[in-house]
């Protein structure tokens, strides 16, 4: 077992040799000046590919120098991926504090498992890189806020992967509401809908050897191996996931909260339950959960497991008002009158799919671009760190709720649970000893 002291005192030798590899592969490639930003791109399983998607988009801009995954499987196949997409080789690395050495990088996305969001990018703060971290940005709320104040004085750019804020005609449909379009809109209901599969009951087995397993489960106190957790399924597990909500919750409830207009509420409930299988899955299958405020109300609904749409869509959000009703999703947008009749609507022209875990699209395209550009230029992020970790901090809480069974009742100015303690033990998590992420 490699352990973090023992890391420490060989990581002078490994990340010289490491630069001076990654110098050697990336000389060739810049453009002569700082024309383009160096992307580490870090977890490289599923929607990294998106990443690499994105940055490919935004090639006059950005390229990838690194790329990094504790399963040396995942690694060669994203290196190879880069190679066909990008025209050249990045470095590759097991372990991203490696990179963080390397003074070439200018920035890091992350995509691993949530347990690692915020530690990883608090320590690519403290390194002097920017992060664009995907959602939710933090395991638990302690974290979120922990991320916050870290951005606040490290100085540098964090935007979190709710690349829906970067998409042109839900930004149209956002200013119109804020402008009137449906009178004061004060209710906002938004839904998940995927046919996933059982996850089974896992068995202890032995590490498989292309896997780092001590580095993957990281800030994460140490559990044995077992054959049902990574590369995916790890969203499943307290211990490293944060459930549906914050896997797919974190879109559309942000969406909804910026419609209406509102940050943390009074008060907040959740229900539900693992209904369609029994297994070893620890969260949710099924879940309703409602946010209060003074004056509107916001709920989200989840179905893992059970396909049924609405509106004829997987996902999406419906904004209520007193004159009318907008429906927006990643597809476009449909706006009707007070008695439900539609009036109008835009569509992109691509269909969105929640069995789709990958994401590659022009949203994310143009979210990439709004960092580079927030870098480069000054450009005002669009999901900058303060703004997406109200609504990630929100569904944890209604994770709180769901767990607890009872409602949570909020201080509006930094989401914390008044009045119970037991539900405030669960603010925070236990670290493995030496991976907490400090400040």
């Amino acid at each position: 077992m490699t352990t973090r002291r023992a890391f420490l005192e060989t990581l002078a030798i490994g990340s010289a040799g490491f630069a001076i590899a990654s110098s050697a592969k990336s000389y060739g490639q810049i453009m002569g000046s700082n024309d383009r930003l160096n992307f580490a791109v870090i977890g490289l399983n599923s929607r990294a590919y998106a990443h690499l998607s994105s940055l490919k988009a935004n090639k006059n801009t950005a390229r990838i120098s690194h790329i990094c995954d504790v399963d040396s499987n995942i690694l060669k196949k994203f290196a190879d991926s880069v190679q066909q997409e990008m025209g050249y080789s990045a470095a590759t690395g097991k372990d991203f504090r490696e990179i963080l050495q390397a003074k070439d990088v200018d920035a890091i996305t992350i995509a691993s498992p949530d347990h690692w969001h915020t530690p990883m990018a608090i320590a690519g703060l403290k390194a002097g890189k920017h992060v664009y971290v995907e959602k939710p940005c933090s395991h638990n709320p302690a974290e979120g806020a922990l991320l916050v104040s870290a951005q606040q004085k490290y100085g540098k750019l964090v935007q979190m992967g709710t690349q829906q804020r970067s998409s042109p005609h839900t930004i149209e449909i956002v200013d119109k509401i804020h402008n009137g379009l449906i009178g004061r809109a004060y209710f906002a209901k938004a839904w998940y809908s995927n046919t996933r599969k059982s996850i089974g009951t896992g068995k202890q087995a032995a590490v498989p050897p292309q896997l780092d397993w001590e580095l993957w489960q990281g800030p994460a106190p140490r559990r044995p191996y077992t054959d049902n957790v990574q590369p995916y399924n790890w969203h499943w597990f307290r211990i490293y996931g944060t459930g549906e909500a914050l896997n797919n919750g974190t879109h559309e409830v942000d969406v909804c909260r910026w419609a209406l207009g509102v940050d943390y509420p009074n008060r907040v409930t959740a229900s539900g339950g693992r209904y369609q299988f029994k297994d070893d899955w620890q969260f949710y299958d099924t879940l309703v959960t409602s946010f209060e405020y003074d004056d509107k109300f916001l709920s989200w609904e989840g179905k893992s497991c059970q396909g049924m749409k609405y509106y004829n869509r997987d996902r999406g959000s419906t904004i209520m008002g007193t004159t009318g009703s907008v429906l927006v999703d990643r597809d476009g947008y449909e706006v009707y009158d007070a008695k439900g009749n539609k009036a109008s609507e835009f569509k992109v022209g691509k269909e969105t799919s929640s069995s789709d875990l990958i994401g590659r699209d022009s949203m994310t395209d143009l979210h990439f671009a709004n960092f580079i550009a927030g870098i480069q230029k000054g450009e005002k992020l669009h999901a900058p760190i303060e703004v997406g970790n109200v609504a990630v901090t929100m569904l944890q809480i209604s994770n709180i709720a769901w767990e607890v069974n009872r409602e949570m009742h909020l201080d509006t100015q930094n989401g914390k649970i008044k009045n119970d303690a037991k539900a405030m033990e669960m603010w925070q998590r236990d670290y493995e000893k030496g991976w907490a992420p400090t400040i």
